[in-house]
């Protein structure tokens, strides 16, 4: 299964990346909604990776995310696996002029487990209120990320 969503920011391509890239900021963020987060391999690059335990439907999961692809200032890619479920989050950040930006990104689910299969075909049952929250989300991040961007120039 396939998420997509893009939003426009203003503001230059590697700034947008680099704040796209600023993981210690990001982990912080993490912790503070109740996600323990563990730095397993230290970069920046690739071969970073995390170990992620977080609340989900009412049971503690453990996520392992590994940074596969790092090309500053365009693209990231992490691959992540939860038990049976694996996951791809690839971040294209695209130039549309010196002052605005595009972020592109795309989350591909796969199941390895029966039980991990039932969990997807849940979500693909639920896709429409599953793409409206992505895309929301997306949106909040980059009107967050303007927000700050603005308030540093």
């Amino acid at each position: 299964m396939e998420l997509t969503a893009r939003e426009d920011i203003e503001a230059p391509q590697d700034r947008v990346f680099a704040m796209l890239s600023d993981f210690d900021t990001i982990e912080r963020q993490a912790m503070r909604r109740g996600t323990e987060i563990i730095r397993t391999d230290d970069g920046p690059g690739v071969g970073m990776a995390w170990r992620a335990t977080f609340q989900f439907r009412g049971k503690k999961r453990v996520a392992s995310v590994t940074l596969s692809t790092y090309e500053p200032p365009e693209r990231m890619v992490f691959d992540s696996v939860s038990g049976g479920l694996e996951m791809a989050l690839t971040l294209d950040v695209v130039a549309l002029s010196p002052t605005r930006t595009r972020i592109n990104v795309t989350s591909v689910l796969g199941a390895k487990t029966l039980s991990a299969r039932l969990f997807l075909q849940s979500i693909k049952l639920a896709r429409g209120g599953i793409d409206k929250r992505f895309r929301k989300r997306v949106g909040e991040l980059a009107g967050d990320m303007e927000n700050r961007l603005r308030g540093m120039a």
